[in-house]
């Protein structure tokens, strides 16, 4: 393609960029209709609405009938809704922010070592046989404590560069790895073995309403950290010197962009597990629709991941009379997505 066929495209893409994201807020919000109105229960779309004119006081229900519809909408799905939007979006948003630090169309949330250490982190809860809550916890301080131990190892040899992070995140990760085989080991075979294999195929079943809403304000931060970050990390993409040369300071946006993609993705894990693919599918989808800079990439990934993981988990509560694990259904659905769109996509790594 000819230089000037590539400046019309680039602006014909930026013309289209509004309509592209008013077009995936509109799918996201019917995406999470959608997903309201599935499950054992009939809920309809009219109940929904009428749900939510009793709450604006715009309508009435009879008692009976409202406490069943908060009983199933806010208590049952709504949270699962929310949460899977949430850990989506982060999921996605990280991804982006991976590849554009470290120049890498496969990097993902896993290549410094943090689903490593979330894991590590909630099989040991799950060993010792604390509360839910504290399983989370234990599995976002593993996953933080996992990308701390990576960063440390790069700067072990010196200065810190895209590879030897990369290289710290193998270490970090396969260690952690290590560390959860021998948990696997030690498990109970009839009772803890089980619910710490399940946790690791990622399941938005136990993730309560008021979990949600603790992770939203964090995870929601951390986005908007990487969007304020956005052009930096499109100068950092071009490479370190030519960033250095138009005044970003490299060292600052790596490491901030890190820490807000790591924080994101620790919260996601720590709220349902290992669920993959999403990290890698998103970013590259949004990268076909809206290009590569990340003031508009990272809103888009964000919208696209959300969507997909709704999606994934409405199937995963669907397809059979018992649950199905989500993060199968994402690895199902992942992968021949992520094969159709990574011929065009790598166009914009080449």
């Amino acid at each position: 393609m000819s230089n000037a066929s590539c400046a019309e495209a680039t602006v014909a893409r930026r013309r289209s960029t509004p309509g592209v994201l008013s077009l995936l807020s509109a799918l996201l919000v019917f995406a999470v209709l959608g997903a309201l109105t599935l499950g054992r229960y009939p809920v309809s779309l009219r109940d929904i609405f009428e749900f939510l004119g009793v709450r604006l006081h715009l309508a009435t229900l009879a008692p009976h009938r409202d406490d069943l519809l908060r009983n199933v909408i806010l208590e049952v799905r709504a949270p699962r809704v929310l949460s899977a939007a949430l850990i989506g979006a982060a999921m996605s948003v990280a991804g982006a922010s991976y590849q554009s630090v470290f120049r890498n169309p496969l990097a993902s949330p896993a290549m410094l070592g943090a689903l490593g250490g979330a894991s590590f982190g909630a099989a040991l809860g799950l060993l010792l046989g604390v509360g839910w809550a504290a399983v989370q916890g234990i599995s976002f301080v593993f996953g933080v404590a996992a990308v701390t131990l990576g960063v440390g190892v790069a700067n072990a040899f010196g200065a810190a560069s895209t590879i030897t992070l990369i290289l710290g995140g193998m270490i970090s990760g396969a260690f952690f790895t290590a560390l959860l085989s021998i948990l696997k080991y030690l498990a109970d075979p009839y009772d803890q073995l089980p619910s710490i294999v399940y946790w690791l195929m990622g399941s938005l079943s136990g993730v309560t309403l008021s979990q949600a809403m603790i992770a939203a304000p964090a995870i929601l931060a951390g986005i908007l950290v990487l969007v304020a970050l956005a052009r930096p990390m499109d100068a950092l993409a071009m490479g370190e010197d030519e960033a250095r040369s138009l005044g970003v300071p490299v060292g600052a946006v790596r490491y901030g962009a890190i820490a807000a993609a790591t924080l994101i993705t620790a919260l996601g894990v720590s709220l349902a597990g290992m669920i993959g693919w999403i990290g890698l599918f998103a970013p590259h989808l949004a990268r076909i629709l809206v290009g590569p800079h990340n003031s508009v990439l990272v809103p888009a990934a964000a919208l696209i991941g959300a969507i997909f993981l709704i999606g994934a988990d409405s199937l995963a509560r669907s397809m059979g009379r018992a649950e199905i694990p989500v993060g199968i259904v994402t690895e199902l659905i992942g992968i021949p997505a992520f094969l159709l769109v990574l011929r065009r996509s790598r166009r914009g790594w080449t």
